[in-house]
C-alpha cells in the first residue's frame, strides 16, 4: 500500500514537472539557444577576452647587437607576441628579480616560436656582446627568442625614455649608478603595445615585473595574443 503510494507520489511529481518544463523546452528548442549551457558561455568569454587588450600604439623601432653580436631589430620580432624590458647586469636592486619573472615568462611559453624577450641594458659601456652572454648563460637563459641587446648609449636612453616612456636614466647617486623601473612591456604579432585596463577601466599601460600579480596578469595576455 505505501509502495502504491509512493508510485502515486513520484508520478504526481514527473507530471507537474513536465507541465512547467516541457513548454519552455520546446520554446528553447524553437530559438535555438537550448545549446547555450554554462560551459558554452565560459568560452565564449575566453574567446573574446583579446578584446578587453586596448591597443596603445606602434612600439618604438630599435636596432640593436644581441648576446651573440648579432644584429636585431624589432622586424625579428615581427610575427611573434614579445616582451621587453630595461635592465643592466651589474644592477644590485631590481634586476635580479626582473631576471626571475622573466625566467617564469620563458619556462611558461618555452618551445613556442611565436614568443619572444627582449632585454635591453641601460648600461651598454659595461654590457658589451659578450658580457651579456656570460649573463645570459648565468642565468640559465635557453629560449633562442631571448635576445639580450646592447648598442650605444644614448640611443638606447632616448628608446626607453621617449620612445617606450619608460624611465631609464645615469644616477651616481644610487646603488650601480643607474636608475629605471621595474615595468615590462607587451607587444602583439603585428608590433603593437597592448596592455589590459585596471579595475577603474584605464589602461595599465605596462605590467609590474617585480610583483607576482603583474607577472601573473602578462602570462594571461600574453597567452591570449597568442591566439590571435
Amino acid at each position: 500500500m505505501f509502495k502504491n503510494k509512493s508510485y502515486i507520489g513520484i508520478s504526481f511529481i514527473i507530471l507537474i514537472f513536465g507541465i512547467y518544463a516541457v513548454p519552455k523546452i520546446v520554446e528553447r528548442l524553437k530559438s535555438g539557444d537550448v545549446v547555450k549551457g554554462n560551459r558554452l558561455d565560459r568560452v565564449d568569454s575566453v574567446s573574446n577576452d583579446a578584446d578587453n587588450l586596448v591597443e596603445i600604439g606602434p612600439a618604438p623601432k630599435f636596432e640593436l647587437v644581441n648576446q651573440n653580436n648579432v644584429k636585431i631589430n624589432n622586424g625579428d620580432y615581427k610575427g611573434k607576441v614579445y616582451v621587453l624590458e630595461f635592465f643592466f647586469t651589474t644592477c644590485p636592486s631590481i634586476c635580479p628579480k626582473m631576471n626571475q619573472s622573466m625566467l617564469l615568462l620563458q619556462d611558461k611559453f618555452f618551445g613556442n616560436p611565436n614568443f619572444g624577450i627582449a632585454s635591453i641594458t641601460i648600461d651598454p659601456s659595461h654590457d658589451t656582446a659578450e658580457v651579456l652572454k656570460s649573463h645570459a648563460e648565468l642565468l640559465g637563459v635557453k629560449s633562442s627568442n631571448w635576445n639580450f641587446l646592447t648598442g650605444d648609449k644614448e640611443t638606447i636612453l632616448n628608446l626607453a625614455n621617449k620612445g617606450f616612456n619608460l624611465y631609464a636614466a645615469v644616477n651616481d647617486k644610487v646603488a650601480g649608478g643607474f636608475e629605471h623601473s621595474g615595468l615590462f612591456a607587451l607587444i602583439d604579432k603585428k608590433g603593437n603595445i597592448r596592455c589590459r585596463k585596471d579595475e577603474f577601466g584605464n589602461p595599465i599601460l605596462y605590467y609590474d615585473g617585480l610583483e607576482k600579480n603583474g607577472v601573473r596578469d602578462i602570462q594571461q595576455d600574453i597567452s591570449i595574443l597568442l591566439r590571435e
